[in-house]
Parts: C-alpha cells; sequence; structure tokens
C-alpha cells in the first residue's frame, strides 16, 4: 500500500512539474504569435516564475526575458506604422527584459551533476541586452523627472523607479555577460547614470543604494566630486565614523577644489575639539595652494572657534593669541579674495570679541582717569569692526545674518544715531 501511495505522489510531483514546463512553453508561443496576449503569456510565466518546479530553470527566465522583448518589439512595430504605443511600456519592457536574463544566466552558469557549464543563452540575450541599454536610460531620465513636479510618497516612489533603471543600466554592464565589452571602462556614459543613481538613492535617503553604485562615477570630471559627497553623505548617516572621515580625506585628494570635503572634516575635527589634527591638516592644505581662500578661511575660522574653547578654560593670553590668529588669516583670505563676504563678517565678530575681552577688564568708574583712555581704546575695536560688516552687507545685502547683528551692536557703541536707527528698524 505504501509503495502505490509513493508512486502515486511521483506521478502528481510530475504531473506538476510537466504542467509547468508546459506553461512555459505556452507562454513563449503566445508571445510569439501574430497577434499575441501579452497579458495571458505574463500569467502563465509568473505563475512559473515562482513555482519550486520551475523557478530555478534557467529556461523560465529566458521566455519571461523574451516575452518583454517581444512586447517591446510590438510597441515599436506601432511606432513605425505610427499607431498609438506605449513608450514608458518600451522603456518597462527592456528593464524587466535585462532583470530576467541576467537571472537566466545566473543560473545557467551553475554546473551540472558532472561538474560542467553549459549556458546555451549568454550570446544570443547579451546582443540584446546591448541594444536594449539605451531605454534604461531614457526609462531612468522619464521617472526621475516625472519625480521632480511630486512631492513626498509619489516623489520617492518615482526616485526608487529611475533608480531601478539607472541601476541595472550598472548591472548589465558589470555583469559576466557582457565581460568581453569591458563596459566599465569603455562606456563613457556610464559615470554619469551612476551620478543619477546615486542621486536617486540619496533622495529616498536609500544609503546602500548611494554606497552601490556612487563609487562607479567618483572619477568622472563633471560629476565625480558630487558623487563623493553622496559617499560621504551616505557613511555618515549610517554611522560609520571611520569610513565617513576616510571619504572626506580621499575626497580633498581627489578633488581639493570643492569645498565640500575639506569643510566638513574641519567641522569634525573642530566640533570634537581635535584642533590639533584639523591643524596639521590645514597646514597641509595649505602647502600645497598657498593662496586657497578656503583654506586660509578655515584657518582662521579654526583659531576663531579655539577661542572660545580657551575662553572656557580660562586661559585668556592663549584665547587672545588665538583671535589674533584669526585676524591674521581673515585678513590674508580677503587680500587674496576681496569679495569674500563670510572672510568680512568674520573679522568684524572678532574684532567685537576683542572689544567684548577688553570691557571684562577696562574700568567702569567714570571718575577714574584711566575711564576715558578705556573708553578711546574700546571704540578702535568697534571702528575695526564697522567697515569689516559694511563690507560684508554690500558684497551679500541679502544674507542678513553676515552682517545685520554686527552693525546693530557696532553702530550701538559707536553711538552712530541714523544708522543705528536704520538697523534697529530692520531687526523689527
Amino acid at each position: 500500500m505504501k509503495k502505490v501511495l509513493f508512486s502515486m505522489c511521483l506521478l502528481l510531483a510530475a504531473g506538476f512539474t510537466f504542467a509547468q514546463e508546459k506553461a512555459v512553453k505556452e507562454a513563449k508561443s503566445i508571445a510569439n504569435g501574430t497577434n499575441p496576449d501579452f497579458a495571458k503569456a505574463e500569467q502563465l510565466i509568473q505563475g512559473a516564475l515562482t513555482n519550486p518546479e520551475t523557478k530555478d530553470d534557467p529556461a523560465t527566465w529566458d521566455v519571461a526575458g523574451f516575452i518583454q522583448r517581444r512586447r517591446s518589439e510590438k510597441e515599436m512595430e506601432n511606432a513605425f506604422l505610427r499607431k498609438p504605443y506605449d513608450t514608458l511600456q518600451v522603456y518597462n519592457s527592456a528593464l524587466n527584459m535585462c532583470k530576467y536574463f541576467l537571472k537566466c544566466d545566473e543560473l545557467a552558469q551553475i554546473p551540472n551533476e558532472k561538474g560542467k557549464i553549459k549556458n546555451k543563452y549568454r550570446k544570443s540575450n547579451a546582443a540584446t541586452m546591448m541594444g536594449e541599454r539605451g531605454n534604461l536610460i531614457n526609462g531612468g531620465i522619464q521617472y526621475f523627472n516625472m519625480a521632480t513636479s511630486k512631492t513626498d510618497q509619489e516623489a520617492k516612489d518615482l526616485n526608487a523607479k529611475a533608480l531601478d533603471f539607472f541601476a541595472t543600466y550598472i548591472d548589465v554592464a558589470a555583469s559576466p555577460m557582457l565581460e568581453k565589452e569591458n563596459l566599465l571602462q569603455t562606456d563613457t556614459v556610464l559615470p554619469q547614470i551612476a551620478y543619477y543613481a546615486s542621486l536617486a538613492a540619496a533622495k529616498n535617503e536609500d544609503y546602500p543604494n548611494v554606497l552601490k553604485y556612487a563609487p562607479y562615477a567618483k572619477n568622472d570630471k563633471e560629476v565625480g566630486k558630487y558623487a563623493m559627497e553622496f559617499i560621504s553623505t551616505a557613511l555618515k548617516a549610517q554611522g560609520d565614523t571611520v569610513k565617513w572621515i576616510a571619504s572626506l580625506q580621499e575626497g580633498i585628494q581627489k578633488y581639493p577644489d570643492h569645498a565640500f570635503f575639506f569643510g566638513h572634516l574641519i567641522d569634525y575635527y573642530s566640533s570634537n575639539n581635535k584642533y590639533d589634527e584639523a591643524m596639521q591638516f590645514a597646514d597641509n592644505m595649505l602647502a600645497k595652494d598657498p593662496n586657497n581662500t578656503f583654506y586660509l578661511y578655515v584657518k582662521g575660522y579654526l583659531y576663531h572657534n579655539m577661542y572660545s574653547v580657551l575662553k572656557e578654560q580660562n586661559k585668556a593670553q592663549e584665547a587672545a593669541d588665538a583671535l589674533n590668529k584669526s585676524i591674521e588669516f581673515y585678513q590674508k583670505t580677503t587680500e587674496v579674495d576681496p569679495n569674500y563676504a563670510e572672510a568680512y563678517s568674520n573679522l568684524g565678530l572678532v574684532y567685537c570679541l576683542q572689544a567684548q575681552d577688553f570691557s571684562e577688564n577696562a574700568t567702569t568708574d567714570v571718575n577714574d582717569p584711566k575711564y576715558k583712555e578705556d573708553q578711546a581704546t574700546l571704540k578702535t575695536f568697534y571702528e575695526k569692526a564697522k567697515p569689516c560688516y559694511e563690507k560684508a552687507r554690500a558684497l551679500k545685502p541679502d544674507q542678513k545674518d553676515l552682517w545685520l547683528n554686527g552693525l546693530y551692536r557696532v553702530y550701538y557703541n559707536l553711538d552712530m544715531g541714523p544708522e543705528f536707527k536704520e538697523i534697529e528698524d530692520m531687526m523689527q
């Protein structure tokens, strides 16, 4: 009785397998017809792609790709005949086809029971994918552009779809199927597509995919620095401080003129009170490019921040020395670039800090013979700050944070009535 039941189970299993194999053949036949019912063909093949009896058979995935190829061909046939056609369907069929063919190749590369690989699909499928790669770009661009006019979840979904296209373009290039084409080195468009893939991923805060695709773009002359920005941002978001710092340092070496990497690295050092490391790094960069205004500005900024730390530690003389050094480098910055508004603004602030420090030790007794002298000295600091803030205002009138509060303080302490009234009105 048990043998009979066992035989029945074997027969049933064989029947299920046969039914699924038949479905695969039928799906291909339908797609290959004169007037193919693609909905029916896709329904049949989808069942086979998930069924345990056929999902690991490369032939199943080959047919799935074939159906998508035929669907695209039919749409393009309508376009040629000037009939209505679905452009997005062409793009999506190209995307699905490439994914199916990649899976087909992966399964076909598995050795058989004799340890041999018999991949009869690679050559023809690789050639087909080469011809469709352009539609992966077109599809990605269309969905990416659609996302820019949307908000919230809809934009996120469209960005994810754009990423799917751009990522598949790169996955195809990196696939062993196209190894002979050497696309990672010869495809000059690929770095740009990798940039857009990482941009779409970054918009969705999809950091694993940023880190997967941005490296393909980091050597590109046009977008490499931005791709490396994405990498650094992703590493920071994931909390990997060691790799984040390493990425900033790599970015500085590759793109020394791009302020992002140097600025973020210096911010890290200064916010963690690692001023010795920050100073050493700034000195190294200035040694390579002594007249780089950003590096000069950062050196002044570091001394400026060191002042606050030293002040809290009650190291008055060292704090005063730090302010003098910050003045030196802010002034060097404005000498090299007379239009550097931020340097003028900070220079004005440093003079105000010097005034504040001086006032802490100045006499407040109006009867003291030294009172007038101290007040005159105090006034000189604000007189030095005044042209700095006014220059910042002239350069960037719309960026009030650079000069508004500073001029309020300066005009008040210099007893400049009309000027003070104007600023006071602006602050209300």
